[in-house]
């Protein structure tokens, strides 16, 4: 018996990694949004990279190590030793986004950072998880007299003054009809799902690839922000004007009118109508 096994594709092998909520290996599937732009990227070599510098971490660390010195031990590790830190020189650079190319040049944009050092903060048995802080990726702990939240563009601890400063041009910019009232601080600290962890990284990908009008590359990110997020109909209509944008103009119709039957009466229904019409007119 003949036996024909394909590997899977990048998209397919991301789908498989964030099918399900439960257990969903955050750092595995960020690290293979990389594979659009490396195709020959080794994955495991990456986790394995990470998993070399947690046995470094941990050599060092005492038995009876408390949560705090802990938290003290991989912060200097990670922002002194290391020095890992904002790009603050190229921060609109694609590679920021790309947590191997993070890991050789110690440089990147804070949720790239933040989920390096939640993984080295995990392995040593800290509770940290991200934050989807406005503007700002951020990192917490929680230990027995509180939560310790960092900016992982600094290694900053941040106190409640500093972070509502931080939110401050953020604050009126809720639902509508809450526009004149200050939403908790509490509110803007919650725990991020790795769901929406990977959402945000894809985010950044795409205003970047919106900006420079790179239509190839936009649709790559835009396929992973579908399967991720398969409900959130803007990307579908995304998708589909930079599928336009490349003369694609079947898929392109499949993605438009695909918004359409799900969002009838957005803002933009009408134009993304129009530009269906044409679309129709020149397949």
């Amino acid at each position: 018996m003949n036996l024909n096994f394909s590997a899977p594709s990048a998209l397919e092998y991301f789908a498989a990694l964030v099918h399900s909520d439960d257990d969903m290996p955050l750092l595995e599937a960020a690290v293979s949004i990389a594979q659009d732009e490396y195709p020959e990227l080794d994955i495991q070599q990456v986790l394995g990279d990470i998993d070399q510098l947690l046995a470094r971490l941990k050599r060092r660390l005492a038995p009876d190590a408390t949560p705090v010195q802990r938290l003290r031990l991989l912060n200097h590790f990670f922002f002194r030793e290391l020095s890992f830190g904002g790009n603050v020189n190229n921060y609109y650079d694609p590679d920021n986004s790309y947590i191997h190319v993070v890991l050789r040049t110690r440089r990147g944009i804070p949720i790239t950072l933040a989920l390096v050092w939640m993984e080295l903060a995990q392995g040593l048995g800290l509770p940290a998880t991200g934050v989807s802080f406005p503007g700002h990726f951020m990192v917490k702990v929680a230990l027995a007299k509180g939560q310790v939240v960092i900016d992982p563009f600094t290694g900053q601890s941040l106190s409640r003054e500093e972070l509502a400063e931080r939110l401050q041009p953020f604050q009126n910019r809720g639902r509508v009809g809450q526009a004149d009232s200050e939403l908790p601080l509490a509110l803007f600290l919650r725990s991020a799902a790795p769901r929406d962890i990977l959402t945000r990284m894809l985010g950044n990908l795409k205003e970047i690839h919106q900006q420079q009008n790179d239509w190839t590359r936009l649709v790559a990110v835009l396929d992973r922000m579908v399967i991720l997020q398969p409900e959130h109909w803007a990307s579908w209509r995304d998708r589909g004007l930079a599928r336009a944008e490349l003369g694609h103009h079947r898929l392109a119709l499949a993605d438009l009118e695909r918004y359409l039957v799900h969002e009838p009466h957005a803002d933009d229904a009408e134009s993304v109508a129009i530009r269906l019409q044409s679309l129709r007119r020149i397949n």
